[in-house]
């Protein structure tokens, strides 16, 4: 018996490198892996759950239409479980053990920072897909979501302009952890150059999957009745917006009365909520599913016939937004430096990144900046609507030039605005 399998080894032995093949490994070349690191369970899964989908929608597309240099993706799948430290596991169970040239996930600036010394140590690459606070700027990371200057501080210039209602008290609330704290660390300092006193800014956190915002909504209230006109900027994360803005409808906190601008909130957090109440509260993305272009037709009936095939819950009701619209970039450029340097390999990969372009289905043609390693993108303020959706209510012109290092904090002027090569 053994000395048949020796045979049997020994013929295809001979077999590959008759083919130029010298060892099985050439069967794992056929194809090129992909992590996709995104909690599916616990309290960010709600938001998550639907970057996991388009990453797994985009590689099927992909390779549809011929793979990456003639290979197929295969993407693997873990789950975080919103656990930060297990986030750093899964990173390097993806890296070490499954050998996947790039990871697309991560939502969370803290579950971000805990997989940052890994992706460093092993010289692995994340696209990163969400709005964030900046103040980072790393070799081995691309930020396709926002930095503070292409969300936070224009939807609070909207806020104190005419239009936006001329607010003059805020109330920053957030969910307690890096995001929040250091976005409302910038606005403050924002707020204070535009002479807003510290008596006019209220700041409050709650935990994860905090559900009781009653006393929260009492306080909000109070803050607001006392003289001027208050707006709250949200830095809500996760399944602690559905109670949020269940008690904001209850208690029946108009946008006219005190409009909410949110920054984790957007298609998919509204679809578990009664939006009537809600109508005319606003978010700042840099995309919306209601955007109206032919590209964003083609990407919203993508996603939703991938919904049907896959029978996903509620797959006639799934929604696009705008980390599901920085995924599918990232995705697509990262395809493009891969063949532009006809390599996998991360550094060769990263330098190709450099000024990568894409149509993307904001109907706004995207860059990658050629030194900084975040995307120009076009800012938006939309209204939710009665069914879910924004009306788009205001935009930029044209893409912002993302600044990771806000220049509200201070020494931020002189750092660099590209990461060290090491």
């Amino acid at each position: 018996m053994q000395r048949r399998n020796f045979i049997k080894v020994a013929t295809l032995s001979v077999a590959l490198a008759a083919a130029g093949l010298s060892s099985f490994s050439a069967f794992a070349a056929d194809t090129i892996k992909v992590g996709i690191l995104h909690s599916l369970s616990g309290t960010m899964a709600i938001s998550e759950t639907a970057l996991k989908e388009t990453a797994l929608m985009t590689i099927a597309d992909i390779n549809a239409h011929g793979g990456v240099m003639g290979r197929k993706l295969e993407p693997v799948v873990v789950d975080p479980a919103s656990n930060w430290p297990l986030f750093a596991e899964k990173a390097r169970q993806l890296l070490a053990k499954d050998k996947v040239d790039v990871v697309f996930g991560c939502w969370t600036s803290v579950s971000r920072k805990s997989v940052l010394p890994v992706f460093k140590e092993l010289n692995g690459l994340l696209f990163y897909p969400v709005q964030y606070e900046g103040e980072e700027l790393e070799k081995n990371v691309f930020y396709t979501g926002a930095a503070p200057n292409q969300q936070a501080i224009p939807a609070v210039e909207y806020l104190m302009s005419k239009d936006g209602g001329s607010a003059r008290r805020f109330v920053l609330l957030g969910t307690d952890y890096v995001y929040p704290r250091t976005t409302n660390k910038i606005l403050r300092a924002f707020l204070h150059s535009k002479g807003v006193k510290d008596a006019d800014i209220m700041e409050e956190y709650t935990p994860f999957g905090h559900s009781d915002y009653q006393t929260i909504i009492a306080k909000i209230k109070k803050f607001a009745s006392e003289g001027k006109k208050t707006a709250v900027v949200s830095t809500i994360n996760g399944d602690s917006n559905v109670p949020f803005y269940k008690e904001l409808g209850n208690a029946g906190l108009k946008a006219t009365d005190v409009p909410v601008v949110a920054f984790s909130v957007g298609e998919e957090e509204l679809r578990g909520v009664d939006t009537k109440p809600l109508v005319g509260h606003l978010a700042a993305w840099n995309y919306f599913q209601s955007v109206k272009n032919p590209t964003n037709t083609a990407f919203i009936k993508m996603y939703k016939d991938w919904a049907r095939k896959q029978k996903l819950p509620n797959a006639d009701t799934v929604v696009t937004n705008d980390p599901m619209e920085a995924t599918y970039i990232g995705i697509h450029m990262w395809k493009q430096a891969v063949e532009k340097a006809r390599s996998t390999d991360v550094d060769k990969v990263i330098a190709a990144m450099a000024g990568q372009t894409f149509k993307a289905p904001s109907g706004f043609t995207i860059k990658m900046d050629e030194k900084n390693h975040h995307l120009h993108k076009p800012v938006l303020i939309g209204e939710v609507r009665a069914d879910g959706q924004f009306n788009v209510v205001w935009k930029t012109k044209g893409p912002v030039r993302a600044q990771p290092w806000s220049p509200y904090i201070p020494g931020n002027d002189k750092k660099k605005n590209e990461p060290d090569s090491k």
